[in-house]
């Protein structure tokens, strides 16, 4: 009788101690998944490279930009009366509470050194307000807007900046990119063909002088770096130049190879500012009975690698926000899948995406096209707000892990291209790199 009780309790110990492993095991796997989602900026650490980048697939259409000026990237003078202007869509049903701080960076855009003290002047963290749900749209959503700097934060600092966006959780919702200047120096430029006779039919060349006369520089070698950017895109600009020459007090770059670009092509466009009527570039647009949204059929794509050089008007790889029938676009422009397709073979050694400013200038996911074998076409189905749209298709090498932009789409060194040159400056005691010039300039006077 005794043996039977101590089976009896040995039993219930034993299933009373699984049942309690296991609650405990569920207990830590919820918490483990909340750490994960309310603490994912433990990531981004000092050797995180903050780009721009959305977190939640519900966020669509992150804009910023010189508040009133659209077309413009996000760069203003420090202590100026200018403003920044952050504006992004929420497609879920309900608002939400979005809050954002302002995280310091140096030239590369890892977190800078400096303490949030050093370079905010007023509160570190902060609630987004401003916000109207969209107005007479298939697809319905929510329009955030936000200004900077605002009566909670003013900058203290020079440099490049990220905005991060957190919801209620503190999960991140994205980031974006802008830039505080104070004009130090003076920047000249020469945008022309390549020097060298194998660059002077597809490659342009950016020739540089930068002025300090009134800016003290003890090391122009190892105090001032630079980084130029072909119509601000992300994947081919140069950041490791140094002077060619040293002459009083101008620093020269007159290089005939390290300073050069792949001219590329002009951007290819779509217009989907009104989706009654069809565009240019529109074949069709019809009803998602699935989504319950337009969608958009543009005619097939070729590519234009051999092809001769043909003018047309772009704005280099922009887009702006616009619905001819709305008051204000940024609330009643509506949403639409795009179709595109490009008339391709297979390629076997890289993947094929869509890209600019559309793309945030960055090799993205969202924007890559599948190989539909039967039709013999690479296509991809994309949610854009409507408006005017450049774009152009680049091919993501997988085995060299490298990006091509010509091999679609052909190099011509006609093509109009914008070029931004930005010049940081850190000296030997700071602690962070200042953005001290800023330059943009093109290519269109080439021919």
């Amino acid at each position: 009788m005794l043996f039977r009780m101590i089976l009896i309790k040995q039993g219930l110990f034993a299933k009373t101690f699984m049942l309690l492993l296991i609650m405990t095991c569920i207990n830590n796997h919820l918490l483990s998944n909340n750490i994960r989602e309310q603490n994912n900026d433990s990531i981004f650490n000092k050797k995180y490279t903050y780009i721009d980048k959305i977190f939640k697939k519900n966020i669509k259409t992150v804009l910023c930009f010189q508040k009133d000026q659209n077309l413009s990237i996000p760069i203003i003078n420090l202590k100026s009366d200018e403003k920044i202007s952050l504006i992004f869509d929420d497609h879920n049903d309900n608002m939400s509470n979005y809050f954002y701080k302002i995280i310091h960076c140096n030239a590369n855009w890892l977190k800078s050194d400096l303490m949030e003290s050093d370079y905010i002047d007023g509160f570190f963290k902060n609630e987004i307000y401003d916000y109207e749900l969209s107005f007479n749209t298939i697809k319905k959503y929510i329009n955030y807007n936000l200004e900077l700097p605002n009566e909670n934060v003013d900058f203290l600092k020079s440099g490049n900046y990220i905005i991060e966006v957190t919801n209620h959780l503190d999960s991140i919702v994205f980031h974006k990119r802008f830039m505080i200047l104070e004009n130090k120096v003076s920047i000249s430029a020469n945008v022309k063909q390549g020097t060298l006779n194998k660059n002077k039919k597809i490659k342009h060349e950016i020739d540089f002088n930068i002025n300090h006369e009134k800016f003290y520089i003890s090391d122009p070698y190892t105090d001032v770096k630079v980084v130029i950017m072909q119509n601000n895109n992300e994947e081919n600009k140069i950041n490791d130049l140094t002077p060619l020459f040293v002459k009083n007090n101008v620093l020269i770059y007159d290089y005939d190879e390290e300073n050069n670009f792949f001219a590329i092509n002009e951007f290819r466009y779509f217009d989907i500012k009104s989706l009654r009527y069809f565009s240019e570039r529109i074949k069709y647009i019809v009803r998602d009975s699935i989504d319950n949204i337009n969608k958009v059929v543009l005619f097939k794509d070729k590519t234009r690698s051999f092809d001769l050089y043909s003018i047309y008007p772009d704005i280099n790889g922009k887009f702006i926000i616009k619905s001819q029938e709305a008051r204000n676009s940024m609330t009643e422009a509506d949403y639409a899948k795009i179709n595109f397709k490009l008339i391709s073979e297979k390629i076997d050694f890289g993947d094929i995406y869509i890209y600019g400013k559309l793309s945030d200038w960055m090799i993205n996911d969202d924007f890559k096209l599948k190989y539909n074998e039967k039709e013999k076409i690479y296509e991809a189905d994309i949610l854009l707000k409507q408006g005017y749209y450049n774009y152009n298709y680049a091919l993501k090498d997988t085995i060299n892990n490298t990006v091509d932009f010509s091999f679609i789409e052909g190099t011509h060194y006609q093509t109009k291209n914008d070029y931004y040159i930005y010049v940081y400056h850190r000296g030997p005691e700071s602690r962070y790199d200042k953005l001290i010039g800023f330059l943009k300039t093109s290519s269109k006077e080439l021919f």
